[in-house]
């Protein structure tokens, strides 16, 4: 495969992680901030991301295992979830968070532990998806071609 078309299915593969409502224009600004002087920005800051949900989610099953709830630290490690993924444009997993927190403020642990499956499922796939997204660009790079932005 040429660098040619290793480009256009990058491109076609980023606007489908838009269209399916992955991404939303939060990650495109975080690419336009990526430059020459610092290529990896972006890996760099999803990689953060990663480390710290698997860290939350993990705090979170915890937390939510406990006999006697605390909706108040579940509902801030929720809060921090959902400002880390809306940071770089997780928007899926963002949204998940937003019904998780109503959860929490009803004291609903059956609601909580439901939302909790589906964040780790939405971050799961979001994390697949932006882990193939950055091979793609790795491959174009390796071959001696440049990363596409969208339009």
């Amino acid at each position: 495969m040429d660098v040619g078309q290793m480009q256009r299915r990058l491109i076609e593969y980023t606007s489908t992680l838009f269209q399916e409502g992955f991404l939303d224009e939060q990650f495109t600004q975080l690419q336009q901030l990526q430059d020459e002087s610092n290529p990896d920005f972006v890996f760099e800051v999803v990689s953060l991301f990663f480390e710290d949900s698997e860290k939350l989610l993990n705090e979170l099953a915890i937390a939510l295992s406990q006999q006697c709830a605390d909706f108040k630290k579940i509902d801030a490690h929720v809060h921090q979830l959902k400002g880390s993924s809306s940071s770089i444009g997780a928007n899926r997993v963002k949204n998940v968070c937003v019904a998780f927190r109503n959860s929490c403020e009803e004291k609903n642990t059956d609601g909580c532990l439901r939302c909790l499956q589906q964040i780790k499922h939405e971050y799961s796939l979001v994390k697949n998806k932006l882990e193939n997204l950055f091979r793609m660009e790795q491959q174009i790079v390796a071959a001696g071609g440049s990363i596409p932005m969208m339009e």
